[in-house]
């Protein structure tokens, strides 16, 4: 009986000195931590990479490639629809897996470093393309990776595009806050067994 007085009167002591542990580290360690999220940058891109390629193959492998551009042109719309679908679900999915990488590299503020993963990825999409702009087609990283395209003109498609791209921006913004978030959830399962006796 003595015992199990001095477990309860231990466990009531080690919570708060716990929780204390927990807001001094959290206001040593917290915050965006650019490492981490540099990290979850090159997960991201990775799985990007990974996921377009299957997706290219699987494309190749049912015979999208061998279309005519007459028919292309006649199916554009269609054509537009599933290709932004398929890339808004890809580049959700990267972003995802990258804020989780960040989320778990970091431990603490896991939206924090899904955020800068976005933001590093949006900052770097800017740089190219403004040095493709400027140094001209030569020096265009994007223009040069030669990724899969819709084969119709650009300017047919500039209202489609527009949602497209609005709807990639808030989409990866969403996915790698969700995955930081799910990424430092690891962390809070770790300090909350801690906490019990």
């Amino acid at each position: 009986m003595a015992r199990t007085a001095t477990r309860e009167r231990t466990a009531g002591a080690t919570a708060p000195a716990a929780r204390d542990a927990d807001v001094r580290q959290r206001e040593e360690f917290g915050g965006l931590n650019w490492g981490s999220a540099f990290f979850g940058w090159l997960v991201a891109i990775g799985v990007a990479t990974l996921l377009t390629s299957i997706l290219s193959a699987a494309g190749a492998a049912i015979g999208l490639t061998s279309t005519s551009s007459s028919e292309a042109s006649s199916q554009a719309s269609t054509i537009g629809i599933v290709g932004g679908v398929l890339l808004l679900v890809v580049l959700m999915i990267a972003y995802y897996a990258g804020g989780y990488v960040a989320g778990r590299m970091s431990r603490f503020d896991g939206p924090r470093q899904g955020l800068g993963v976005w933001l590093i990825g949006l900052i770097v999409t800017f740089v190219l393309a403004v040095a493709g702009v400027v140094l001209g087609a030569k020096y265009n990283v994007l223009e040069q990776l030669n990724l899969p395209r819709i084969p119709v003109d650009e300017g047919s498609l500039s209202t489609g595009g527009l949602i497209a791209l609005v709807a990639i921006v808030l989409g990866t913004l969403l996915a790698a806050i969700a995955g930081g978030k799910q990424g430092t959830h690891y962390h809070r399962k770790i300090d909350r067994t801690g906490d019990t006796p």
